[in-house]
């Protein structure tokens, strides 16, 4: 299985747009607020990412709410 977890910042539409997708394909994942967890914000700025969101899926980091990239790593067609 699959371990997602979904970086974000509140108010953000980027983010609950992809809150929403993985939703609504089923997908478990875990919502990190980076405003309240600083090193959560300094890992995806470690990996590149400037903005939110960021989906880490296992050891892929995908910055910005890209659907092909998501799809391609869970399989998703």
């Amino acid at each position: 299985m699959n371990q997602v977890a979904l970086f974000t910042l509140p108010n953000c539409k980027w983010c609950n747009e992809a809150k929403a997708y993985l939703k609504s394909k089923k997908i478990r994942f875990n919502i990190v607020d980076v405003s309240k967890n600083k090193h959560a914000l300094n890992d995806c700025k470690r990996h590149g990412c400037k903005g939110a969101p960021v989906v880490l899926i296992n050891e892929t980091w995908i910055c910005g709410f890209d659907k092909a990239k998501i799809n391609k790593e869970l399989g998703i067609k």
